[in-house]
């Protein structure tokens, strides 16, 4: 599974002109599922999403997560993250789960997110949105559980 966090004041995920999630301050995570992913690598990712320390203390350090700010996690499926562009102009999809394969995985993911007590709000999967945040900091890290 590969996931890029960004940390964030309001995020906002809109389909067909509809809000279907919104968040004040958090963490926006696009997720990505591929073939050999498992219950496994989404229940590491939760854990370490939950537990990193991105949030600043009194003095200016990252000393605190998202469980102790009070944060929330808006989270969208993006098979994209397994695009291979090295070949050509256009990108190679074939690393991505197929959707029956990926859909349960990125369910079970935010589920296990929310069992670690952070409020998740998602988009849908497979849909086109429109993804709007105001990115924190800016903080961005990538995670991968094949790295």
């Amino acid at each position: 599974m590969k996931v890029v966090l960004q940390r964030t004041g309001p995020a906002t995920v809109v389909v067909e002109e509809k809000v279907i999630g919104s968040i004040q301050k958090g963490y926006m995570l696009l997720v990505g599922v591929t073939h050999t992913d498992t219950e496994e690598d989404a229940k590491y990712l939760a854990k370490k999403i939950a537990e990193l320390r991105l949030w600043e203390d009194d003095d200016g350090k990252m000393n605190h997560s998202i469980i102790e700010v009070g944060g929330e996690i808006l989270s969208i499926s993006q098979f994209t993250l397994y695009a291979n562009s090295r070949k050509g102009r256009r990108p190679s999809f074939i690393e991505a789960a197929k959707p029956e394969y990926a859909e349960p995985i990125w369910e079970t993911f935010n589920l296990l997110l929310e069992q670690q007590g952070i409020h998740v709000e998602t988009g849908i999967f497979g849909a086109t949105m429109e993804v709007s945040l105001t990115n924190n900091g800016p903080v961005t890290i990538v995670l991968d559980t094949n790295e």
